[in-house]
């Protein structure tokens, strides 16, 4: 009796086994394709981003941005002069000051080219204003008002219209006096200057699923 009891135990035993086994080999299966699904995802994700911060390097192919790696910033190369407190673009330090103006409102032209040449796509379009080290202490609210007078002069001035593709902001970076690691130059007159960002929103909300996935 007890030898049948053993072998009753034995038998459930290794079907009890092979049960889990084929269980967890299942479990396998299922999850190598959703590892797989999900790579598929990510590399059709990480494309897709890739072409829309390629797309922003057709802006650099005119003749009025410069772009900077190593802050991924767009310089405007109109180099404006500001008598000290200033931010009327009217005011201006130049000997050619229409040409000056004439120039900024080309540059705004050419942002509206690009972002109506990429339609499909949808951007941040940040306008940052910088001023020179010149003992003014409102520099940083300078900086802001120079960049919103830019966009006043580009929208009402110009009548340039940046889409429905496009999220503007408006800011200023001031004079380098806080450590805000914002981009300089050597020489302090060089930056009376606009800095110009084209983000693709595209990264932003696949940053923002790939989180949301991870959690």
């Amino acid at each position: 009796m007890a030898q049948k009891k053993e072998s009753f135990f034995w038998t459930s035993y290794s079907d009890l086994m092979t049960s889990l086994f084929f269980v967890m080999l299942v479990l396998f299966i299922l999850v190598i394709v959703l590892l797989h699904k999900r790579m598929e995802a990510t590399e059709a994700q990480l494309e897709e981003i890739k072409k829309v911060e390629e797309s922003t390097k057709d802006l650099s192919r005119g003749d009025y941005f410069t772009y900077r790696p190593e802050y991924k910033k767009y310089v405007l190369n109109i180099q404006v002069r500001y008598p000290k407190g200033e931010s009327n673009l009217d005011e201006i330090i130049a000997d050619d000051k229409e040409v000056q103006l004439e120039n900024l409102a080309k540059a705004g032209k050419e942002i509206q080219t690009f972002l109506d040449k990429h339609k499909d796509y949808q951007y941040v379009l940040i306008i940052e204003g910088q001023a020179s080290r010149d003992q003014y202490a409102l520099n940083y609210e300078l900086s802001y008002q120079r960049a919103l007078a830019l966009m006043k002069f580009w929208m009402e001035g110009r009548g340039i219209s940046f889409g429905d593709n496009c999220e503007i902001l408006i800011s200023g970076s001031g004079d380098g006096r806080l450590d805000t690691h914002s981009m300089r130059e050597a020489t302090e007159i060089e930056n009376q200057r606009f800095l110009i960002h084209i983000l693709p929103k595209n990264v932003f909300e696949t940053t923002n699923e790939n989180e949301r996935q991870d959690n």
